[in-house]
């Protein structure tokens, strides 16, 4: 099986426990029990959100696991990252991400392990860290343009396009200057899945409305066009007998 992408607006997505994106990325595995790890680096490896992790991809849907890099516990963590069905990078600081990342290689671990087949997801920080670059607020409240991306994805990307006021016309500015390439947005609650050589497969959404855009600069203006996006239903929850 070759990698895969899925790169989804919102990094929150992982408190929605019940989100069908969720299964969805599960699912492209083709195993019953994938396992999963987990980055929390964009965080701090904060650990409220390895503990949501666990209550999200639990041992009942996965075998999951998570790397601390903040307080490392593993000499050699190649096999960690590596033998994943799924990685799942979390929300938060992208560019502090991205240099701890690199500074204990663990961005080319996981180029060795979409070679080999893993899926790797992700929304925000762990939507943007694909791609070449993309528009965060790394560096303060004001959001700025990032350009060191890991570039599994030959492109630009725009996660949580439809909250907040500074993201759309950030991100057409770069587009427009060159210091972005064309691209990609999402909203908070659709993803974007990409085959291990970057080409889009599809757009997918686990709430009705919920966008996914080609963005790209085409006679000197910025052209938005909607990807069809198939709307994921959830799972019905199974109940002990006698509720």
């Amino acid at each position: 099986m070759t990698g895969q992408i899925v790169a989804m607006g919102s990094g929150a997505i992982m408190y929605r426990r019940d989100d069908p994106l969720h299964d969805y990325v599960l699912e492209l595995t083709g195993k019953d029990k994938p396992a999963v790890l987990f980055l929390g680096t964009a965080t701090g490896d904060d650990p409220s959100y390895i503990v949501s992790f666990y209550e999200t991809f639990n041992s009942s849907r996965c075998r999951p696991r998570h790397l601390n890099l903040f307080s490392r516990e593993h000499d050699d963590i190649t096999e960690l990252v590596t033998a994943a069905d799924v990685v799942h990078v979390g929300g938060g600081n992208t560019a502090n991400m991205l240099d701890i990342w690199k500074r204990q290689g663990v961005d080319l671990l996981l180029h060795q392990a979409l070679g080999q087949g893993a899926v790797l997801a992700g929304g925000s920080a762990g939507g943007i860290c694909w791609f070449e670059g993309g528009t965060t607020d790394s560096y303060g409240p004001t959001l700025q343009v990032l350009r060191e991306g890991l570039g599994m994805v030959r492109a630009s990307f725009c996660p949580h396009y439809d909250s907040g006021d500074q993201r759309r016309p950030l991100y057409h500015g770069a587009l427009l200057e060159g210091t972005l390439p064309d691209g990609y947005a999402a909203w908070d609650r659709a993803g974007l899945r990409f085959d291990a050589a970057g080409h889009l497969m599809e757009a997918v959404t686990s709430q009705p409305g919920a966008r996914a855009l080609s963005v790209y600069v085409r006679d000197g203006e910025v052209v938005e066009d909607d990807l069809p996006c198939r709307l994921l239903r959830a799972r019905p929850v199974s109940r002990p007998t006698g509720w």
